[in-house]
């Protein structure tokens, strides 16, 4: 709306596309617009895209070439960093037993390896335990701690995990086995005092740093600074040269992207940083795991980390072993990392089999079953037998389809129990609905993030659950999709996107949460042969009135109504999506990746 109550016209006069969403110009500055063109002698659409992400014009140049010189946090401004930096020194020089305790994520994986190969520079062993989803669940159990203690363990660190792991510490502190805990998620309540070694957390109630968006391994890679710092002060490195952690900024960025952060500040540095470092293919497992996919990317990028590296990483914790993603990151030998690389790309065509099963039976569900309401705030859709590993991607794609937080729960019948994930609605707090549920006593467990939750309950507390969530989170929704609309940056040809321009925007890279992808709009163009490929993709060639052709995909759209409209040709559409390279056959070009589409004739 505009000051005077009016509606503001959607861009191109879009207030409702072909899937039912409005349009509209990310807003920018114009005066922060104009310093960042004079200033950067960048040209005005990318200047206007810089200013429309927040960057104050003194920021622009470390915005486009970070450095961690310039941005990295003083590891003491997090709370209890250099206490825990104290506890691993004073293990590792008394040769004390340690394990490292990670979730199975690749945020998990990515940060136990890089305590790993800092201890294993220094000369120390360190274990990697994590938990087993379906037999043990996420994070820390009193059954493992005693486990590892029975096996001679004397000190676990805890990775991505352990914050509210109330239960498990305080057996720990019972049989004598000390724990340092190294996480990023949302805490309800104070740390544990005396009964844990240490608790990094920059989202902790009393954590100074100002750093909570990062994603476990970038705590973790500042846990290294600290070490090295510690290390340095007590003089471990007058005889022993000191690790350079550049080295693994790549496991920190692939924690960052999997782990779905905000791009910004500190954590964006170390993302773009460790990607450049990614591009070496240095380390032994991320190599083998582009290799046996058969990505031949000479230059690191999110597509690489998110797409390719990250799915095939969590295919071990999500429906094989484990540690497998953890073991490979931290390997050296390459005839090692070869082989755990063939397992999880085969885990990974398993799960996606899986997933495409379970994602069928959800959609076939929502739209059938009276009892559920597609139009509802928040969708819960549950059914027996649901792999657990596989829900939180499902709810994903479940998200992308209904535009509205979704919760996927699969049902254990024999066990009486019913565990759930969940994907929210930019706008909407899942995370903190779950924890209110948990505190209302609806579930189980339960926690997680604002776009993200996970939790356990009873089979037949789902109704109440559902009602409650509705309920819950109605208000918020109602804002959200108010909000929900496609922001574009630029206004241009079918024949003016070319590979000039998308290399010009290329330079806001990497993209994600705080600093998303530039998106294009192309108005009046015609989808000519357009054609239905294998999974519900769409594609065509674009032309516009002049006669300039892009080449285009829409992911996943076959039946909805943008894909529809593609398939069916016929006159002139406006388009808006996100351009992508496009390399093949030594072409050097562009196309275009439709994110939405709206009829002229009916906006």
């Amino acid at each position: 709306m505009g000051a005077d109550g009016e509606e503001i016209p959607g861009f191109l006069g879009v207030s409702r596309s072909l899937d039912g969403r409005r349009w509209r110009e990310r807003w920018a500055d114009p005066a922060v617009t104009r310093v960042h063109q004079a200033r950067l002698g960048l040209s005005e659409p990318l200047a206007r895209a810089l200013a429309s992400r927040g960057v104050a014009e003194e920021d622009g140049e470390a915005f486009l070439r970070p450095t961690l010189r310039a941005q990295f946090p003083d590891p003491s401004t997090f709370a209890d960093m250099d206490r825990a930096a104290c506890v691993l020194i004073d293990a590792l020089r008394s040769r004390r037993s340690m394990v490292v305790f990670a979730d199975y994520d690749v945020d998990g994986a990515s940060s136990a390896a890089q305590l790993v190969r800092w201890f294993r520079h220094m000369g120390g062993d360190l274990p990697i335990y994590v938990p087993d989803r379906l037999t043990e669940g996420y994070g820390p159990s009193p059954a493992a701690f005693r486990r590892l203690r029975q096996d001679g363990a004397e000190l676990v660190v805890t990775v991505d995990c352990g914050a509210a792991a109330h239960d498990a510490i305080a057996a720990a502190a019972e049989i004598g086995l000390e724990v340092v805990v190294v996480d990023h998620h949302l805490m309800r309540e104070a740390p544990l005092g005396v009964t844990v070694g240490a608790l990094v957390n920059p989202n902790r109630p009393d954590c100074a740093s100002g750093q909570g968006v990062l994603a476990a391994a970038g705590v973790t890679f500042v846990l290294l600074a600290a070490l090295n710092r510690e290390s340095r002060r007590r003089g471990l490195f007058e005889n022993h040269p000191e690790p350079d952690l550049r080295q693994w900024l790549d496991l920190a960025a692939l924690g960052a992207i999997c782990d779905v952060t905000q791009l910004v500040g500190f954590n964006r540095a170390l993302t773009s940083l460790g990607l450049t470092r990614m591009s070496a293919w240095g380390n032994p497992g991320l190599k083998a795991l582009m290799d046996v996919a058969g990505a031949k990317a000479a230059t690191a990028g999110v597509f690489e980390a998110g797409f390719i590296l990250g799915p095939r990483i969590n295919a071990g914790g999500r429906i094989g072993r484990s540690d497998l993603g953890a073991r490979l990151l931290s390997t050296d030998d390459p005839a090692e990392a070869a082989d755990l690389a063939r397992q999880l790309d085969a885990l990974n065509a398993e799960r996606k089999d899986v997933e495409r099963q379970i994602l069928e039976a959800a959609v076939s569900a929502i739209d059938r079953d009276s009892n559920l309401d597609p139009d509802a705030p928040v969708i819960v859709v549950a059914q027996e037998d649901w792999h657990p590993g596989v829900i939180g991607i499902v709810a994903s794609r479940l998200r992308e389809r209904y535009r509205r937080p979704v919760v996927v729960v699969g049902i254990d019948r024999d066990a009486d129990i019913a565990k759930g994930s969940g994907r929210s609605q930019p706008g909407v707090n899942l995370g903190r609905a779950i924890q209110a549920a948990f505190e209302e006593g609806l579930i189980l467990a339960g926690g997680g993030h604002a776009m993200a939750a996970g939790l356990t309950l009873r089979p037949s507390a789902i109704p109440e659950f559902r009602a409650w969530l509705c309920e819950r989170v109605a208000g918020e929704m109602t804002l959200a999709a108010a909000e929900d609309a496609v922001e574009i940056d630029a206004l241009v040809t079918a024949g003016g996107a070319d590979r000039a321009l998308l290399e010009d925007f290329q330079r806001l890279a990497p993209f994600g949460p705080g600093n998303p992808e530039p998106i294009f709009a192309m108005a009046d163009v015609r989808p000519d042969r357009p054609m239905a490929l294998r999974g519900g993709h769409v594609r065509c060639t674009l032309i516009d009135a002049s006669g300039g052709r892009i080449k285009a995909v829409a992911w996943r759209a076959a039946d909805s109504g943008m894909g529809r409209r593609l398939l069916a040709g016929g006159g002139a559409l406006h388009v808006v999506g996100k351009l992508k390279i496009d390399d093949w056959n030594g072409r050097a070009g562009v196309e275009l990746e439709i994110v939405d589409a709206a009829d002229p004739r009916r906006i």
